[in-house]
């Protein structure tokens, strides 16, 4: 019997009533039947006289609905190959250039020479890709590049390497040559020497000089009492190969964190920085043109239309009656006393997340009682202190208070991390500075937090717990020693938002091949406390041996021992070529030493 075109049915009676029960099969089944009995032409409906039992035919339509079954799960497993084939292509390229970095385990930096002779300025780092030496000069008013270069010399001997170097090695310029040198700041300014940004794909490079701290400044205009005011602070915006100063951004009476980078991310050409006295973050796009033009700035408003939204309300809300304004006289003005709007953003998702952990009204208030209203005020006076992109659309923020925003060490204060939309404007996930929920996406995905430009080559290979099996075993070592899970929770999560540009991409850091003390030294850009003892870079292969050794300060050692020493360590990302740089607190001219492969 038919009943569509496409569709084949099998009558036959019921054994307990005389109504029919109907078997409708596909259209895979019916061009199946049509093939296996061709009694019509094709394009006429076909029709078949149902000489199967009941059972036949549904053994035959559980055979049919089997195939295509196979047929689905098959679809699915070839989708599942191809995607983990593309993923084990990809894991494959990443696995042949950590085949080429083992290269890195016989080319080391092994020789030293000891207090080379340079001027006497403030070295900062190499250019993640290796082109340029960065360093500021003493007086913090300009800025001094150098390309590095090799050393090179004549022998005369077969055997150069027992050959003594030439007297020149001991100068600066034999293996560095200076490019130029700018002026960045004005009279009043200095040059913050531990902030710097590089755009590998530009070669541009970010700098920024700032006029002293005013601690005491009263909080006008919007401002958060208790944040100290800077009169002015300036971005230079300099394209590296010629050391032009391509652009401007200035910030009048605001602060900005500029110490290591903590108040300013770069991702791809996107820049945000903190305003930390006004609570903005600021957006902005670096063009190729070498422009700093304005995205949009998150804080007060959210929405580029928010603050005309909110000005038209009130022009409508002024010319109320007469008597209404007389007795409002007087009253502060209820307009000024609006929440931001990304705090609004975040009170509404803290409130909503509430609202939904419980179905009974009752208990929703009850709920929102003790979790929300008792600790209202405490969440409307946080404030942002540090952010970071982790793509183009997202952004990490981590809310603290005052005290903790320009405290030194904010470790000991409590925090809160939120993840930001900025397309949506909407408070994505909000996080407590020691939930395991956020730890745990830490240990697994941080290298998701390290949000690094796509042209950025040489800082994908920064080992982290969870790229590293090393490192990760240094992570659980450290938890398991820890004497509270909630504070060794605390302590990794303090590190959140990462600075950018934060950390060195030598291979020398490389955890899958060497092993050293990343107390005395790490690929973190910090200065660390001196020490007269040289660090060792031991082989993480069989046969664990020393590879080479790093010593700052001068060969026999500091003739003060009571002196507080600090030294910092600038690797070159590719060449085995490194600088320790040891200093004193007194202002005395820095020790610099060269390490390198001869």
């Amino acid at each position: 019997d038919v009943a569509s075109p496409n569709s084949l049915r099998f009558t036959y009676p019921n054994t307990d009533t005389t109504q029919h029960k109907f078997l409708t099969l596909d259209s895979t089944l019916l061009s199946f039947l049509q093939r296996r009995f061709p009694l019509w032409p094709p394009g006429e409906p076909f029709k078949f006289v149902d000489t199967l039992s009941c059972t036949e035919a549904a053994i035959l339509w559980l055979g049919f609905l089997t195939v295509k079954f196979a047929l689905l799960l098959l679809a699915l497993v070839f989708c599942f190959v191809k995607y983990n084939l593309m993923f084990l292509m990809w894991k494959l390229e990443m696995q042949k250039v950590h085949h080429a970095r083992r290269f890195y385990e016989n080319l080391v930096p092994s020789y030293t020479v000891y207090e080379v002779e340079c001027p006497d300025h403030s070295f900062r780092k190499f250019t993640d890709d290796g082109q340029y030496l960065i360093s500021f000069s003493r007086n913090h008013q300009e800025l001094i590049v150098y390309r590095p270069r090799w050393l090179s010399f004549s022998c005369k001997d077969e055997d150069c390497d027992k050959h003594d170097l030439p007297s020149r090695a001991k100068r600066f310029d034999s293996f560095f040559t200076q490019l130029y040198c700018v002026p960045l700041a004005s009279c009043n300014e200095l040059i913050c020497k531990d902030f710097f940004l590089y755009m590998e794909s530009n070669q541009f490079g970010l700098f920024a000089t700032s006029t002293a701290q005013i601690h005491d400044a009263p909080a006008v205009g919007g401002a958060v009492h208790g944040v100290p005011s800077i009169e002015k602070i300036t971005f230079h915006l300099l394209r590296l190969e010629d050391g032009e100063i391509l652009d401007k951004k200035v910030f009048s009476n605001d602060f900005v964190n500029l110490a290591h980078n903590m108040g300013v991310f770069l991702y791809d050409d996107l820049l945000a920085i903190v305003s930390l006295r006004y609570q903005t973050i600021h957006i902005l796009q670096i063009r190729d043109s070498g422009n700093l033009v304005d995205v949009r700035a998150i804080g007060e408003f959210c929405r580029e239309d928010d603050e005309l939204f909110l000005n038209s309300n009130a022009q409508l809300q002024l010319p109320g009656n007469h008597i209404e304004n007389h007795l409002h006289q007087g009253q502060p003005n209820l307009g000024n006393s609006f929440l931001s709007g990304i705090k609004q953003r975040l009170l509404s998702f803290i409130f909503q997340g509430l609202w939904n952990e419980e179905r009974d009204d009752t208990l929703r208030i009850q709920r929102l009682r003790k979790k929300f209203y008792f600790h209202f005020q405490d969440y409307v006076d946080l404030i942002i202190w540090k952010v970071q992109f982790l793509d183009r659309q997202h952004l990490l923020i981590k809310f603290g208070s005052v005290d903790g925003g320009v405290s030194r060490n904010a470790d000991h204060h409590p925090a809160f991390v939120a993840v930001y939309n900025m397309d949506t404007t909407e408070i994505v996930s909000f996080y407590q500075n020691s939930p395991d929920e956020l730890y745990l996406l830490f240990e697994q995905f941080c290298d998701h937090f390290h949000a690094t430009s796509r042209n950025s080559m040489y800082m994908n290979f920064i080992s982290s717990h969870s790229n590293n099996i090393h490192a990760l075993e240094q992570l659980r070592s450290i938890k398991d020693k820890a004497s509270s899970s909630a504070q060794f929770v605390k302590k990794m999560l303090a590190s959140l938002p990462f600075s950018c540009q934060s950390q060195s991409p030598s291979p020398y850091f490389d955890q899958s091949l060497f092993r050293f003390d990343d107390k005395l030294i790490s690929a973190t850009d910090r200065h660390r406390q001196s020490t007269d003892h040289p660090i060792k870079f031991i082989l993480r292969r069989h046969p664990y041996s020393l590879k080479f050794k790093i010593k700052p300060g001068p060969e026999a050692g500091s003739m003060d021992g009571r002196a507080k020493k600090i030294s910092s360590f600038l690797f070159h990302p590719i060449l085995p070529l490194a600088l320790s740089v040891q200093q004193t607190l007194f202002l005395q001219p820095s020790v610099v030493n060269i390490h390198f492969r001869r």
